[in-house]
């Protein structure tokens, strides 16, 4: 087995408490003296590792303050990734959200090919999102608990899983799937419309580096939701 050098070691467990959810945005590190004390390592090595966070966008130097956890980069894309709160907050309506579902379990099958990973733990949730109580999209999403082991604490029925992934939990790619489908049942009962009425799915995952983070479905009655995107130069 290949030894670790010390410098991935220190790279590696401090991304592992930045991904996990223990080192939040705005977090300081250890300074480096005690970094170096805590890993028997030179200023050299320390410096390697924490260069390396740097350049993945995880932690941020600020002169004469030390290091610190980045907040998540605010990604430019095409379709960006939304916050279905604010979205219902900038249309002047207010947010409500309501928990139909929470499973932790392994990932069986079909958890496999949705969220694109071998198996392992994963926290299955459905959310239904309304504007001033009239439902606005139904939410289902798989969250990896190997990559995310902090979702395990939050209580997705007072907080949004996508407020709070995005607020806590760096990625850096997405992909995203849109289709018009017509509502099946139990979908069209939960969003309030007749069975067979069209609507928008918006599916998308997100990852860091190689690890799978969610997959998540949401789907919006199709005379209440307009998706916007721009073109990028």
């Amino acid at each position: 087995m290949k030894r670790i050098s010390i410098h991935d070691r220190i790279r590696q467990e401090i991304e592992e408490h930045i991904m996990s959810g223990l080192w939040e945005a705005g977090h300081r590190l250890p300074p480096e003296h005690e970094l170096m004390t805590t890993y028997g390592c030179s200023r050299m090595t320390v410096h390697k590792a924490i260069d390396g966070l740097v350049d993945r966008g995880l932690i941020e130097r600020r002169k004469r303050a030390g290091s610190f956890v980045a907040a998540p980069t605010a990604h430019r894309a095409a379709l960006e990734i939304p916050d279905v709160s604010v979205e219902i907050a900038a249309r002047g309506q207010v947010h409500r959200l309501g928990l139909i579902e929470r499973v932790e379990r392994e990932a069986d099958a079909l958890d496999r090919e949705r969220l694109g990973v071998a198996g392992g733990a994963v926290l299955w949730l459905r959310c239904l999102h309304r504007a001033d109580d009239r439902p606005f999209a139904l939410e289902e999403r798989l969250i990896s608990l190997d990559a995310v082991p902090a979702a395990r604490a939050v209580d997705f029925a007072a907080e949004s899983p996508g407020r709070w992934l995005l607020g806590h939990v760096p990625w850096t790619d997405a992909r995203h799937r849109i289709a018009a489908i017509a509502a099946k049942q139990p979908v069209a009962e939960r969003l309030g419309v007749p069975l067979g009425s069209p609507c928008l799915s918006v599916e998308r995952w997100t990852w860091r580096n190689d690890a799978r983070i969610t997959w998540v479905r949401l789907t919006y009655p199709g005379d209440r939701y307009a998706l916007e995107a721009g073109f990028l130069a």
